[in-house]
């Protein structure tokens, strides 16, 4: 048991009472989902508050999950290129007030990419090159910071332009994330890569693991063991890779974390 890996979860700033002891007694890491919400960036200083307060004598690795809505990383308008930067630095002032060492940043990858971004000879530069013209302030103050902003599959389909990204940006602030239920619905519907692919893929780029249970219809976020991703073979995956990434139960029913990770511990996977 004590070799298994310690599973930790994505939580609310509210739902950090409830989960105390059981987050506590293994410092298990977290994810604040909260900051991803433009109104809250623009005013978090209550939030943060009550994090810290109900985090106190935790000892944890923390993340938090970084803005997306209404842009994608591959902007091109330079105008809305400058509020995209500016969320991502109001969350990086989060990561600095809380002490957070890692925030979730969205692909903007999908199936129509798979099967287009080839047409041109340079079209995959020039996509790759506005996202890290979007990226480039927030990864140089992440890297100062002490941040790595760890980029999720969303709607991708080939595990390969992400780690394009990362390759491309050279820095030590930016790794891979992967997401389990999202990846259940790529291969399902669009012909990805099963999921336990996308993390061997990843290989020692992965820093975070979204860990999330679906029938690869849809993004489901149920507990561990309701869907159909074989989770004996994500688990062989992550064996081999020694990035030691941060493992998160991201559902829906926060009341039911520990029930996903019982599942994991029942499996002989997960603790």
């Amino acid at each position: 048991m004590t070799d298994l890996p310690v599973i930790g979860a994505q939580l609310s700033v509210l739902d950090l009472d409830r989960h105390r002891d059981w987050l506590f007694e293994k410092n298990r890491d977290l994810e604040l989902p909260e900051f991803c919400m433009a109104d809250i960036l623009a005013a978090p200083d209550v939030f943060v508050g009550m994090a810290k307060e109900k985090l106190d004598g935790w000892n944890g690795r923390l993340g938090i999950h970084g803005p997306f809505s209404g842009f994608e990383l591959d902007v091109k308008d330079r105008e809305i290129r400058a509020v995209a930067q500016k969320r991502l630095d109001q969350a990086l002032d989060v990561c600095a007030a809380l002490g957070a060492v890692q925030m979730v940043v969205h692909s903007p990858f999908d199936l129509w990419d798979a099967h287009n971004l080839g047409n041109g000879p340079k079209d995959r530069d020039r996509r790759l090159g506005a996202i890290l013209d979007t990226l480039r302030p927030a990864l140089t103050r992440a890297e100062d910071l002490g941040v790595v902003m760890v980029l999720e599959n969303i709607k991708d389909v080939d595990p390969a332009e992400r780690a394009r990204i990362v390759d491309a940006a050279d820095s030590a602030a930016l790794r891979l994330s992967v997401d389990t239920g999202h990846a259940n619905w790529a291969h399902t519907m669009a012909g990805a890569p099963p999921p336990d692919r996308f993390i061997s893929a990843a290989g020692e780029a992965l820093a975070h693991v979204h860990l999330q249970d679906t029938d690869g219809f849809a993004d489901r976020h149920w507990v561990l063991g309701e869907g159909n991703i074989p989770w004996p073979a994500v688990f062989s995956a992550l064996s081999e890779i020694k990035s030691n990434p941060h493992l998160i139960v991201e559902i829906n029913e926060f009341n039911r974390v520990p029930e996903a990770v019982a599942h994991l511990q029942v499996l002989g996977l997960g603790q």
